[in-house]
């Protein structure tokens, strides 16, 4: 039994009627009705569904084993036909959630159904939607199959290096076959790509000139074994077989002249695109832009309601940055303006090349070693935090963040991975490292993720951009709150950095999309008034133009925890307890926003009666 059928167990155990006097019924007594165990039940063969269209999920959980253990073996289909079937199931299984009812549901249970009901219903919308790669619970949710920050030519090598696992011939069989897959991937995307070009969709020509100089190194390295060949021939040593040769064959015969089919297309892609970054310029854009800002934020904010709030937060923000940059003697010109000379500043800065990269490590390190010492204060409830820091492969830094991070495996297996984009260290400074250290990782995503492994199979499956990227910004406050920054008021600046950074992207966001801005003028407003790093901002300014809305989620979850924190505060008095308000937020499981709320009111009614 592994621990989710054992909590599913404990749940149906816990959910059966208490029996009194000599805990036994007579023979002829009716058996009760246990509506919990069955929404776990359909719970359960949702999550199952889930896997078949998304293989991969079930590898990264380390649950493609038993009956499940062919999803080792596959990937999730990406051509136009396999994204109908896709849809298809989302639609079945979102009718059978909508159906049950839950008004006798203990909360938790009634919750995970909320989840699910949530999650499918924007998913088909999205999949309604005439164009776009649409994920079913998850956070990138895009109107180009293919681009500088989007693709298997992405997906699937850091996938099969960091995910799938090769302890024995099974696994290394199971790799070669996904290598097959690969390919068949690819030309799926391909078709796709050119059925999108055919109604008009294509992407801005700076995103796909990023995309061909990644792809065009994905090709050559596919035709030359690389990392693909790399991989197996390292996990293969003491497995006998001609694994490596396999799969260099695979990845020259099929994978780089796929990828030279998808370089093919976005050069005539180039030959036709324009400059206009947002999907203002799109067909359907419009459209497009408002669900996927639902999706991002769980709400039903218009662009300009994002747009006005990143302005309030922003101003409020640099407010409280000013009075510690006055303090600190950086008294000169505007937040902006501070905040860039303070980054020129050879103090904050690590060296260049390999030693500066072994600096940002040791760094991190230090971080993750006080963090963990702190998460008894925070939390009333413990989990591992499973992990390591990971450099992001060569290959994928040019279009990648500066970081980003996940939980592991289910069984701790697979560890969760903190991966730092080190292309160049310019990326980093010693103010702003540990601020994104705890967001990505502990208490940020990766911690996070740990608790959600406790809960449905589905649950662990579904995740909500808003609830994610806002824990992580609230991730990010309580390491301040803990002291991180007692003795670092650079430190503590950089933080608050951060999230004047995330109240920022609301005010970008909407403007490239919704409001006509260049991607010159969104690069220019993180730089001039918010001191950003212009090497960080280019990349990240293309990243909302490949992945509309997402970027609005952080702050807008951010700031609705804290919303829900003070109310909690307010109805239940002298008996708030900040352990037990995370508990709530944290153990209720990744949820779309009203959904928190809910679990919030049940943590007042608890402590209240």
């Amino acid at each position: 039994m592994n621990r989710r059928e054992a909590l599913a167990a404990i749940a149906t155990t816990a959910a059966l009627p208490l029996l009194h006097g000599c805990n036994a019924q007579p023979a002829s007594a009716p058996i009760a009705k246990n509506p919990d165990a069955d929404a776990l039940a359909l719970l359960d063969q949702i999550g199952e569904n889930y896997l078949r269209f998304n293989p991969e999920g079930a590898t990264t959980l380390g649950i493609d084993t038993g009956a499940r253990a062919a999803l080792r073996s596959q990937l999730a289909d990406r051509s136009a036909d396999g994204q109908k079937k896709i849809a298809d199931i989302v639609r079945q299984d979102l009718e059978r959630a909508k159906a049950f009812d839950t008004s006798g549901l203990g909360h938790a249970t009634r919750t995970s159904v909320e989840v699910v009901r949530s999650a499918y219903a924007t998913a088909s919308e999205g999949f309604a939607l005439p164009y776009g790669d649409i994920t079913v619970g998850s956070w990138r949710n895009t109107p180009y199959v293919v681009i500088q920050n989007v693709g298997a030519y992405l997906d699937l090598p850091r996938f099969l290096d960091s995910d799938h696992p090769v302890n024995d011939a099974a696994d290394a069989e199971a790799y070669v076959a996904r290598l097959q897959s690969y390919g068949k991937q690819l030309d799926g995307e391909l078709g796709r790509m050119q059925a999108a070009r055919g109604q008009g969709l294509v992407p801005p020509a700076f995103l796909i000139d990023k995309a061909l100089t990644q792809m065009r190194m994905s090709a050559k390295s596919a035709r030359e074994g690389g990392s693909l060949v790399e991989s197996i021939a390292r996990r293969t040593k003491t497995i006998p077989g001609t694994w490596a040769e396999r799969a260099k064959t695979i990845a020259a015969q099929e994978i780089a002249p796929a990828l030279d089919r998808q370089i093919a297309e976005l050069e005539a892609q180039r030959a036709v695109a324009k400059d206009e970054a947002g999907m203002w310029a799109r067909p359907n854009g419009d459209e497009f832009y408002r669900w996927a800002l639902k999706a991002s934020t769980t709400t039903n904010m218009t662009p300009d309601e994002v747009h006005a709030m990143g302005q309030a937060e922003l101003e409020q923000l640099h407010a409280r940055m000013d009075t510690i940059l006055k303090g600190a003697g950086y008294s000169k010109g505007t937040v902006g303006e501070r905040m860039t000379a303070l980054a020129k500043d050879p103090k904050y800065q690590f060296a260049e090349g390999d030693k500066g990269r072994a600096e940002i490590l040791a760094f991190i390190q230090e971080r993750l070693t006080w963090i963990r010492a702190q998460l008894p204060r925070a939390f009333n409830t413990l989990v591992n935090p499973n992990m390591e820091v990971k450099r992001l492969p060569p290959e994928e830094e040019p279009g990648a963040p500066t970081a980003y991070g996940g939980a592991g495996s289910i069984d701790g297996k697979i560890p969760g991975k903190y991966w730092i984009n080190l292309r160049t260290t310019q990326l980093h400074s010693k103010y702003s490292l540990a601020d994104l250290t705890f967001h990505e990782s502990i208490p940020g995503h990766i911690l996070q993720g740990e608790y959600t492994h406790q809960m449905p199979l589905i649950r662990q499956l579904l995740a909500f951009n808003a609830y994610s990227e806002g824990w992580a910004l609230y991730a990010q406050q309580l390491a301040d709150e803990l002291g991180a920054y007692s003795s670092d008021p650079i430190g503590q600046v950089g933080y608050l950095q951060a999230l004047a950074f995330r109240a920022c992207r609301l005010v970008v966001d909407t403007g490239i999309h919704a409001k006509r801005w260049t991607r010159e003028q969104g690069v220019r407003f993180f730089v001039e008034v918010n001191g950003s790093n212009p090497m960080e901002v280019a990349s990240e300014v293309d990243r909302y133009c490949s992945w509309p809305g997402q970027a609005c989620g952080y702050k807008v979850g951010h700031s609705e925890i804290n919303r829900q924190r003070e109310r909690a505060r307010t109805a239940v008095g002298s008996k708030f307890d900040v352990k037990a308000f995370n508990d709530t937020v944290v153990l209720g499981g990744n949820v779309p926003l009203d959904v928190l709320a809910k679990n919030v009111d049940q943590y007042v009614a608890t402590v209240g009666s």
